[in-house]
Formats: structure tokens, sequence, C-alpha cells
């Protein structure tokens, strides 16, 4: 229980320093690579979620090619990330996950390579930590780490005393996070009449969620929650 706790908490402060942090908008070539990155790595995402191993494989390679060009800045990379010692390992490490990835959609394992692409997101949100950048990517993560905390630990968390209490909590951070994804999004997003219709979904699941637990009703807590992930899945897979 400590440890879903320390998650939760990890979340939420990820969250705050993005608030009260750091920079603007990247606007930097690192950071606009890493950015033109993200996009054909969502979509790996997407296809190694899926059913085709062709699709799959074809998304990969794209994601792969794309965030080949990083390794194009050696240990000698642009400010802001000139000073960042760890730089190299890191265009690397994502380098080895998508080699690693491809060898799994290879031999039919696309549940497997989706699984080990989550950490691209991670070592590209770590980088951009490191050097005080944030974009909006960060905050989608954000919320997607305590979605994942009510997702995954919800149930062992209902059933700890005064469990409903503890998942109201929880739930209290998801939706300051989802308040977040709005406040923070850039204007083109805001002005973009499908991400705005993407993210009234989100806010409706958490809605629901808080709902449901207002009402102290455990089926209906587990139904929102089990809800959660397809709105969500649905905005990362195009804006995120």
């Amino acid at each position: 229980m400590t440890r879903h706790i320390n998650t939760a908490i990890k979340s939420l402060g990820l969250a705050i320093s993005l608030a009260l942090g750091a920079a603007a908008y990247a606007a930097d070539p690192v950071t606009d690579l890493m950015q033109a990155a993200n996009a054909p790595y969502r979509m790996a995402l997407y296809k190694t979620n899926g059913k085709s191993q062709n699709e799959a494989q074809q998304a990969l390679t794209q994601a792969q090619q794309t965030w080949n060009k990083l390794a194009e800045f050696g240990a000698k990379p642009a400010a802001p990330y000139d000073r960042d010692a760890a730089f190299a390992a890191s265009v690397k490490e994502v380098s080895v996950v998508y080699d690693q990835a491809l060898k799994e959609v290879a031999a039919g394992q696309l549940s497997q390579a989706h699984t080990t692409l989550e950490r691209v997101r991670e070592v590209m949100a770590d980088m951009r930590l490191r050097n005080n950048v944030v974009v909006f990517s960060d905050h989608m993560n954000a919320y997607h780490s305590q979605m994942e905390v009510i997702m995954i630990h919800g149930q062992d968390t209902l059933a700890q005393p005064k469990g409903m209490w503890l998942l109201t909590a929880q739930t209290g951070a998801l939706s300051y996070l989802a308040q977040q994804l709005e406040l923070q999004a850039p204007a083109d997003l805001k002005a973009n009449a499908e991400f705005t219709g993407l993210l009234k979904a989100v806010n409706q699941s958490v809605s629901q969620l808080e709902a449901a637990l207002l009402n102290q009703d455990v089926d209906a807590v587990k139904a929102a929650a089990g809800k959660l992930k397809g709105p969500y899945s649905k905005l990362f897979a195009k804006f995120g």
C-alpha cells in the first residue's frame, strides 16, 4: 500500500513541478526533434496494441528512424541539453528499446513490444525534466501515471481500511491533473475541436469516477475506474 501511495505522490509532485517550474514550451532544436519523434512513437504504441504484425513493424521502424536523428547530436547537443552528461546515454537507451521492441514484433509478441515501448516515454520525460524543459506531453504523462495508480491498484486500495476514502483522494489528484491538461494545452490545441472533444471525454470519465465515489457505490467505482483508459488513450494517440 505504501508503494501505491508513493507512486501517487510522485505523480502529483511531477505535476506541481511542471506547473511551477520550469521553462516554457520548448523552442530548441533537440526538443523540437524529440517532439517530431513523439508522433511516430505514439503510432508505434497504438499499433503494438493492435493485432497487425506488419503495421506494428512499419510503425516501429518509422519511429526508430525518426529517433535516430537525435544521435546526430552525439555528445554535444544544443542548449539546454549541452550540460546534460546523460544525454548520449538516454538517446542510446531509447534506440536499444526500439531494437528490442522490433525483435518482439518480429516474434509476434505485440503485447510485449507495447510494454517495452512504454520505457521510451519515460526516458524522453526524464531528459526534459533534467533540463528544465516542459512540453504538453509531460502533462499527459503525469495524468497517465496517476491514472495507472487507480486502474492497476484501485481494487487493492478499496480492500484496505478506509479504502474508499483513499481512492477518493487519489481521484482528486487525477482530477487536478485532468484540469492541467486543459490549462497547459498550447493555444493551437485549445482551438482544435477534435482535441477539445477528446479532452471533454477524459474529464467526463474522471467525473463519473468521482460521482461513484461520492455515492459510496463500490461496483460503480470499479466500473468507472475501468473506463478511464479509453478516453485517455484516444487523446494520447492523437495529441499526446
